[in-house]
């Protein structure tokens, strides 16, 4: 562990704590933030005492992202829910925004120490340690998975950053600096397993031990981790973080019974049903949105943020020591399609197609009809074969009874041969909208 006197500290004394930091939080949002005192006051709240404690935090409004997004302007570029003086922020991130317009994400010094602790306890769990090298393709700017970079020289680590774009570059790397840790996205340690297979480097036999994936859903699938596992003969856990609170929030031990939280005293989680808004309890097999609040954050706090991340939890003891709460993450509801009243995560319907491995290359591609979250059946799936692998008369079939059986959703499976789908050096999108009307 990272931080071992606070990691294994007993959950259930957590709250306390967490109740003095977000009654002070409040008393910041209310003194600093124009965004939450008009939000707030708005609501009916008008001062932090009114707002009550912990215990009442569900009483009190989520924070979506388009609301920060429309108070950006040309006076107020990171948004009316900057609290901070501009002189004491010391990192500013972006993201590309859904608009082409970036989102800016602003960090005190306090701040920015506090992600980097958080992303080190959650690479610490992944059992990485210190001397260890190890290669990454995460960007240093100019988004937020650039702090992360900081914590593994928090942990000891040499770390060699090769960042997005330049897969001769890693393999390079791989090769000649003999890492035992590669940190990417899950999508792309597959494309990078299949671009050394094209050019005769045996990954699995390489010095890579660990893969430390994170930046989308995937690397939790047992299918998908078990095809990684294979490939390049290492072990893979993952990572979850959101930009707008902090870099990998959430991050998996060795025991990979889920992500453990590794955010406690620095963030408030919670977990909502996505159609209502109501709380979910906190239990083992449970499934929600989670929902995130800063406790001690200057820059840019956030208050019951909807993360729209649809995770299942497990609160139960984990042989690693660690006693906070674990999530895996199920999808996106953003990504989410509703088929005849049914919901359709992208990723789980990915999990199912890969159970039909080795025929199929663990690629796939939804292609709704419309661009609308509502679809009709059936649902077009494009699904790309293993190499070398052609398609028996029924394999279409097969699959399409798996899914429905599973998922309860019709599809209509096109099988194309390997290769046909595009590779990525980040991020996959599995949802291509290309067709849509």
């Amino acid at each position: 562990m990272f931080e071992p006197a606070i990691e294994s500290r007993p959950w259930s004394e957590q709250r306390a704590e967490d109740a003095v930091r977000y009654a002070a939080q409040l008393d910041y949002l209310f003194d600093r933030s124009r965004f939450y005192q008009a939000k707030l006051r708005g609501a009916g709240f008008s001062d932090a005492r009114s707002c009550g404690s912990l215990d009442n935090i569900t009483n009190l409004p989520f924070t979506e992202k388009d609301e920060l997004r429309a108070t950006r302007s040309e006076a107020d570029p990171i948004g009316t829910h900057l609290a901070a003086p501009i002189e004491q922020v010391v990192r500013i991130f972006s993201t590309s925004g859904t608009t082409g317009v970036p989102s800016y994400i602003p960090l005190t010094a306090g701040d920015l120490d506090n992600w980097v602790r958080t992303s080190a306890r959650s690479y610490a769990a992944a059992g990485v340690q210190a001397g260890e090298r190890m290669v990454s393709t995460y960007n240093a700017g100019p988004f937020v998975a650039g702090a992360a970079l900081d914590a593994f020289n928090r942990l000891g680590m040499c770390h060699i950053p090769v960042g997005t774009g330049n897969t001769e570059r890693l393999m390079a790397a791989v090769q000649l600096l003999k890492p035992h840790v590669l940190g990417c996205t899950p999508s792309y340690a597959l494309h990078l397993a299949e671009w050394a297979k094209d050019r005769g480097i045996d990954t699995k036999n390489s010095s890579v031990k660990r893969i430390l994936v994170a930046g989308e859903p995937g690397g939790g699938e047992p299918a998908m981790r078990g095809k990684l596992e294979e490939a390049w003969g290492a072990k893979v856990t993952e990572a979850m973080g959101i930009g707008d609170i902090s870099v990998s929030l959430w991050g998996e031990c060795e025991h990979q019974q889920g992500m453990h939280f590794s955010g406690r005293g620095f963030v408030h989680i919670e977990l909502i049903e996505p159609e209502t808004g109501k709380s979910v309890p906190w239990e083992d097999g449970a499934t929600g949105e989670l929902v995130l609040t800063h406790l001690q954050h200057r820059a840019a706090p956030l208050l019951r943020f909807r993360t729209r991340d649809h995770v299942m939890v497990w609160t139960s003891p984990c042989a690693c020591g660690r006693t906070t709460p674990r999530v895996r993450c199920i999808g996106r509801t953003d990504d989410m399609l509703i088929v005849r009243g049914v919901n359709v995560f992208p990723s789980a319907v990915r999990e199912v197609v890969n159970r039909f491995q080795p025929l199929v290359s663990g690629v796939i591609a939804i292609r709704p009809k419309v661009r609308a979250v509502k679809q009709e059946p059936p649902l077009p799936l494009v699904v790309e074969l293993n190499e070398g692998v052609e398609p028996t008369p029924d394999l279409a079939d097969r699959i399409v009874k798996e899914i429905r059986s599973t998922l309860i959703v019709t599809t209509q499976v096109e099988l194309v041969p390997h290769g046909t789908l595009p590779r990525t050096d980040y991020k996959t999108k599995i949802l291509d909208f290309k067709n849509a009307v």
